[in-house]
């Protein structure tokens, strides 16, 4: 892809958003921060890229770039340890026997953070370590939007590294296997949040149905 090709060099952090991450940032002014103050935003959903052109926005993205996308142009093009912030360790134990299979040149580090809504000053100063002794040449960071990019955010410039950070959040989950992507037909046509909803109606129907109509509200008030 042209957009993610022409991503810079160097320590970048790179965050995405979609309908449901622009909602909860209206509400959380350090998500907001936090995703303003990335480098790079990607739009991680159709409703992004309409609602970009619609309203006029300064960037108006002409195509959907998921955390897929992302995912799968980094690892194709990284050389040297790709690390994995986040999850849980049976989650990272997936995610390293499938780098295997499908990225073997690739040295894979793992580190997974203690499971609670927020982290301790101690919690946080071990992750910065592990990364920074890890100095990976390619970071991701998982752990659910907005503590993902809250905390990168927080702690960005305690990571000494030299690579692009993602906060990928729900791709972890994919490549694991514990999680299944819309098929190709949904995703083409901007629908794969009607299928996660069809899917699991009880999780997301919230996100979904009340969600994209606030979305929709707020950028009546926009235009």
């Amino acid at each position: 892809m042209e957009e993610l090709q022409a991503l810079p060099q160097g320590k970048l952090l790179i965050n995405t958003i979609n309908a449901h991450s622009y909602n909860t940032a209206r509400k959380d002014r350090l998500f907001a921060e936090a995703l303003e103050g990335g480098d790079a935003l990607i739009p991680d959903g159709m409703s992004i890229v309409k609602a970009c052109k619609w309203i006029g926005a300064k960037s108006r993205p002409t195509c959907r770039i998921a955390g897929w996308d992302l995912f799968c142009y980094e690892m194709g093009r990284t050389k040297g340890t790709v690390m994995f912030l986040g999850s849980s360790e049976q989650t990272l134990q997936k995610i390293k026997d499938k780098a295997k299979e499908q990225y073997p040149d690739l040295n894979i580090v793992t580190y997974s953070p203690p499971y609670k809504p927020e982290f301790s000053p101690e919690d946080s100063a071990a992750m910065v370590k592990a990364v920074n002794d890890a100095n990976p040449d390619l970071l991701w960071i998982g752990m659910t939007a907005p503590k993902q990019e809250k905390w990168t955010y927080q702690h960005w410039a305690e990571l000494n590294i030299h690579c692009h950070c993602g906060t990928i959040g729900a791709v972890f989950d994919f490549f694991a296997g514990n999680m299944q992507r819309a098929p190709l037909w949904w995703q083409q046509h901007g629908l794969e949040w009607l299928y996660r909803l069809i899917k699991e109606p009880r999780r997301m129907w919230r996100r979904y149905i009340i969600g994209n109509a606030k979305f929709l509200l707020y950028m009546i008030g926009e235009k």
